[in-house]
């Protein structure tokens, strides 16, 4: 996915525990953990268990910096948890007593993130079709492109190109046409996979130059219709563990600008 999104702008983020207690504290909580919990909920599992998958469930957008980071389960997570010493938190799990004793553990998180804030790079994108539909406008371009990437194709003795070559073809022109590489976002794979089996891509057939590129120009079409009717959203979240502080010397003057 990291690749898909490396085109895109990074923000950093500062997760000190605000968001988080707005989120637990704000009219949507009891909603949204009443979903995860029916998502994750098993007879077989203790409430701690349950509490650790929740909070993975929830994004940077609730104020949870990724818990899939060693950093923070072990700063953040575990000693929020560890600090639940009068609750049971192998007691059997109900919808009622998740709700609760998540709360608790969830601002106790926040209060972890206040003393220890973490900072997050975020990135985001949306695949709407857009960056398709602009290659496809510029017939000049779009015929440079494809030229450019079936130029290295193997093709038989009378010049025909295989038609299972046109997966590896849309992954070398994906970057023109906004797309992000096969096999990075699993929803983008599978409008793909959808698109191949509409035109027969798949059925190893060989096909003259001209003809290979109009497949190819009518699967970018059915992929940016895909796009357009229902976008694909992705975001990237990465904890950043060099400190702030150390590059805030950066901004100290040197010792010859002090002593001037």
């Amino acid at each position: 996915m990291a690749a898909g999104l490396k085109r895109d702008p990074i923000v950093i983020l500062r997760i000190d525990g605000e968001d988080l207690l707005e989120f637990v504290n704000g009219s949507g909580y009891e909603a949204e953990m009443v979903s995860i919990f029916s998502q994750i909920e098993s007879p077989d599992r203790s409430l701690h268990d349950h509490i650790i998958e929740a909070l993975g469930k929830l994004t940077v957008e609730q104020g949870i910096p990724p818990t899939s980071d060693s950093w923070v389960l072990s700063n953040i997570v575990e000693p929020a948890l560890l600090s639940q010493d009068g609750s049971d938190l192998d007691k059997p799990v109900s919808q009622e007593t998740f709700l609760e004793e998540f709360k608790i553990v969830a601002m106790s998180v926040a209060n972890h993130l206040k003393e220890q804030p973490v900072i997050v790079a975020h990135s985001e994108n949306t695949f709407d079709g857009s960056g398709v539909k602009r290659l496809l406008s510029n017939k000049f371009e779009l015929d440079k492109t494809l030229s450019s990437a079936i130029e290295t194709l193997p093709k038989d003795r009378n010049g025909k190109l295989s038609k299972e070559y046109l997966r590896v073809t849309l992954d070398t022109v994906a970057p023109s046409a906004g797309l992000p590489p096969v096999g990075a976002i699993e929803e983008m794979d599978k409008v793909i996979g959808e698109v191949f089996k509409m035109v027969n891509a798949d059925d190893a057939k060989v096909v003259k130059e001209d003809e290979f590129k109009k497949l190819l120009t009518e699967i970018l079409g059915s992929i940016m219709l895909q796009l357009e009717g229902n976008p694909i959203s992705v975001s990237s979240n990465s904890v950043v563990h060099e400190p702030l502080d150390s590059s805030s010397t950066l901004l100290q003057p040197s010792p010859s600008e002090t002593a001037a």
